[in-house]
């Protein structure tokens, strides 16, 4: 683990499982509480200077995650660079992936990226969205939402 000044409030942790394992933590990174940050395998997790991590966030890291500079993360973000693979039943039972945010970004509250993402710098990305895939610079991100409210009859008794 290499880091310089940041700053991990109350019950905030950084386990790293694998002595294989490397995190580099840069600059003024100001971690909130109760964030759960867990590195295993090869996992190489970098955060650069100046990012802020809100409270209740998740990070889980076994094979790539970069989080550019100046990078915002709202509460209850969940980052993650793998999948569990259900259809194998052998020792291969995660699918390995990366994620790469860029500089600048906002992540809004109870945002969920998944493996294979790539969101580019200033880009913004709207709360409640599960992201997969390339995000561009300069874009905003968002899940479309609906409501849909469907009737039912109710039983007489």
């Amino acid at each position: 683990m290499h880091s310089s000044i940041f700053s991990l409030q109350a019950n905030s942790r950084i386990e790293i499982f694998n002595k294989r394992s490397k995190v580099n933590i840069g600059e003024f990174v100001f971690i909130r509480k109760n964030v759960s940050i867990r590195i295993d395998f090869n996992g190489e997790l970098n955060i650069e200077e100046k990012v802020f991590i809100n409270d209740n966030c998740n990070i889980n890291c076994i094979n790539r995650i970069s989080i550019g500079r100046n990078t915002k993360i709202a509460p209850n973000v969940c980052i993650n660079d793998h999948d569990h693979n259900y259809k194998n039943v052998d020792d291969t039972h995660l699918i390995k992936g990366e994620v790469i945010i860029g500089e600048n970004v906002w992540i809004g509250s109870n945002v969920v990226i998944l493996k294979d993402t790539v969101i580019g710098d200033n880009a913004v990305i709207a709360a409640g969205s599960v992201v997969k895939g390339n995000v561009p610079a300069n874009s905003m991100f968002l899940n479309k939402r609906e409501n849909n409210i469907l009737q039912y009859a109710r039983a007489n008794g």
